[in-house]
């Protein structure tokens, strides 16, 4: 049983007074990611129109041991200067995984000076955070969870967030919510995705979950899954009432993926009303009747990896060279998928923290290759308009871009690959010279699934009804 909480004494803004006057009033956060979301990725990202970033998860039990300074330095760099910096990282908010209340405490203390808000993870479902106790684990705690967000609410300068995954019901999701509000979270990230879903079976972000939370609530909402594309952006804050959206892995793909949204972008691009059915053709769709918007969403991808590594040489913070890597291989995918050699040899790059600048330039050397043989590609498209250039991706339904601008990435499911296997064996003719066969028939639970994905496998178009959103995840 929750105690009551203990009320804060600092006169720090919270709830929609923290998110309109400190955080801008965003539309467009990027997610806390792993090695990912490290600073020269939130200097990329905010240049094409991220409104609020948080860090990669940091744990609080290792930041605070102060005979650790290596790993405090690598989540956070105090001493660079450059972290939280006003005027070139900010809005931030900085992301812990604990079970402890102490430490949590004692972590944020650390950083509560360099960011907007503190953020604890009640999301994370890998078994590292099972084993360690933290992140979604916690669900079924709801004691600890709450002093975790209270301590932190009662004692820090800075406003307590929080992020977590929904439950089965959408009773007990939002009692979570309350709970977590009544602790002093003073904005909700609700990620739209049971615990169990990752991996193959991460599946679809649940959107009436998120509106049930937001209609529950009194706090910020930030809604988290299925983000995709653009129009997936108007789709999810209309289908879920949320404050903004959060992007993790439809943005590692397609860093530009809120470029010309914001109100300062150069670009600024208007979002038409969906269509009551999805676009068949993706020749026809209003979205792609201009390159210049086509582009603006798509850069071409090996230009944003050169960028994204222009920016890692020109900090004095250190990145993460396996980090590094990372991103190349999501961001280049299409190419990468295409020109196997530059994907052997961006694989084959030894990775060494002692020579920076040696793995860096072997970087950019497979970037620029990259970058010559896809203005090769585009050249001999010359003419053609970039809508007539995009396709469908078999499987998923998913909306392609030419192969050398960066789109996101879609993991089809199990599901989904069976749905597409049975949809092309009853497309083939019958091979009149084989012999015959015993099909086994399907599970009577089998059929019905396996009909509803094949029905899902669509064109999923750029400006998605509600009914189109089955086709989009991440």
């Amino acid at each position: 049983m929750q105690s009551e909480p203990t009320a804060s004494t600092s006169k720090k803004l919270g709830g929609y007074q923290f998110y309109e006057q400190v955080l801008g009033s965003p539309k467009y956060i990027v997610a806390p990611m792993v090695d990912q979301s490290e600073l020269a990725w939130r200097r990329l990202s905010r240049r094409y129109g991220a409104q609020v970033i948080y860090t990669p998860m940091i744990n609080a039990k290792i930041f605070v041991d102060k005979s650790n300074k290596t790993y405090q330095n690598a989540m956070f760099d105090l001493v660079a200067g450059e972290e939280g910096a006003p005027a070139t990282d900010r809005p931030l908010i900085v992301q812990f995984c604990a079970n402890d209340p102490r430490q949590l405490l004692a972590s944020a203390r650390i950083v509560e000076a360099h960011c907007d808000a503190v953020d604890l993870n009640l999301g994370c479902p890998q078994d590292i955070a099972k084993r360690g106790r933290y992140g979604s684990f916690l669900q079924d705690d709801w004691d600890l969870i709450f002093e975790l967000i209270n301590v932190l609410h009662v004692n820090l300068s800075v406003p307590v967030t929080a992020k977590f995954r929904v439950f089965p019901t959408v009773e007990k999701t939002v009692e979570y919510a309350k709970m977590l509000e009544r602790a002093g979270a003073q904005i909700l990230t609700c990620h739209g995705r049971l615990r169990e879903q990752r991996g193959q079976n991460t599946g679809l972000a649940d959107w009436d979950k998120i509106r049930a939370v937001k209609e529950a609530v009194s706090v910020p909402v930030f809604a988290n899954g299925n983000i995709l594309y653009q129009a997936d952006i108007a789709a999810c804050l209309k289908a879920t009432g949320a404050d903004a959206v959060m992007s993790a892995e439809g943005q590692l793909y397609n860093p530009a993926l809120f470029a010309g949204l914001a109100p300062h972008a150069p670009v600024p691009l208007s979002l038409p009303t969906p269509t009551s059915t999805p676009n068949p053709n993706p020749s026809s769709d209003a979205a792609y009747d201009s390159d210049a918007v086509i582009l603006t969403r798509h850069p071409r991808h090996a230009d944003l990896a050169l960028e994204y590594l222009s920016i890692v040489r020109s900090l004095k913070t250190v990145t993460s060279v396996s980090g590094v890597k990372g991103h190349l291989f999501k961001i280049m995918r299409p190419g990468l998928g295409r020109e196997q050699d530059l994907r052997e040899t961006l694989g084959r790059v030894r990775i060494s923290p002692k020579q920076m600048d040696a793995c860096i330039g072997a970087y950019e050397d497979v970037c620029r290759d990259m970058k010559a043989r896809m203005e090769r590609d585009e050249r001999a498209a010359t003419g053609t308009p970039l809508r007539d250039l995009c396709g469908v991706e078999p499987v998923t339904g998913i909306r392609t871009m030419p192969h050398w601008l960066a789109q996101p990435y879609f993991r089809p499911s199990m599901e989904q690959k069976k749905a597409y296997a049975l949809a092309q064996a009853a497309a083939a003719p019958p091979d009149t010279d084989a012999p015959l066969k015993t099909k086994r028939p399907l599970d009577s639970e089998e059929a019905p699934d396996a009909a509803d994905d094949a029905k899902r496998a669509r064109l999923a178009p750029e400006f998605p009804t509600p009914d189109a959103q089955a086709a989009l995840a991440v």
